[in-house]
């Protein structure tokens, strides 16, 4: 295991998600050449919905950039970098305002799966409710919140099948949202390119020593 300025201990247990983990960095040079097929996002987009959300709202999308007429677009409004136009792919990652109202709807397949009673909806529902009803702030927290699991989830996940990714936050977010049709509920969180990379990436930066970062209570 290659450890990150001792921020992972010699002791430390391991395997191969830790090792993905571990060795991830953010990618700047792509494979110009190099295409994902439409299964390939599909599996990247349906790990990232595995993680977990609120009260189980989802309230997520996420947009494959990857035409080069799209990549066109979305070039000169991500501050020009050149990853947008290099990189198989660049998702936008979008949050959308949590909206209590879908709770129902998102918990029908949890209780057709036999995982939740039915009598307990309501019971998340209304808590669902308390928090986010006419809270708008909390609504874009935990749009960013989802948005930001799910990216996650697709970064390492493309880790483990050997691609490259980077989060990015240099974009104009208006034009972002008026550009690829974004309704007034969502945001556009971030974006993330992907694909295979080609030689000269960094590898993982240090990170701060654990002591400087946890402490006990």
């Amino acid at each position: 295991m290659n450890y990150i300025n001792n921020t992972v201990s010699e002791t430390a247990p391991t395997n191969a998600v830790i090792e993905t983990i571990l060795s991830r960095s953010a990618a700047k040079y792509y494979d110009t050449n190099a295409v994902l097929s439409d299964d390939q996002i599909r599996d990247l987009v349906g790990i990232g919905t595995s993680a977990p959300t609120s009260f189980h709202l989802q309230n997520w999308r996420f947009i494959a950039v990857r035409t080069p007429d799209a990549k066109a677009r979305l070039h000169p409004i991500a501050w020009k970098q050149p990853a947008i136009l290099d990189a198989a792919l660049t998702f936008i990652i979008v949050g959308q305002l949590a909206d209590a109202s879908t709770v129902p709807a998102r918990l029908a397949p949890v209780v057709e799966a036999g995982i939740m009673p039915a009598h307990l909806v309501p019971e998340w529902e209304a808590p669902a409710r308390s928090l986010y009803d006419n809270q708008p702030q909390r609504q874009r927290d935990e749009a960013v919140r989802s948005a930001t699991f799910g990216t996650a989830a697709i970064i390492y996940a493309a880790r483990s099948l050997g691609l490259g990714s980077t989060p990015m936050i240099g974009f104009d977010a208006e034009a972002v949202h008026r550009e690829f049709g974004l309704a007034e509920d969502e945001i556009p969180v971030m974006l993330l390119t992907v694909g295979p990379e080609r030689s000269g990436n960094w590898p993982q930066k240090p990170r701060l020593p654990v002591a400087d970062v946890l402490s006990f209570a």
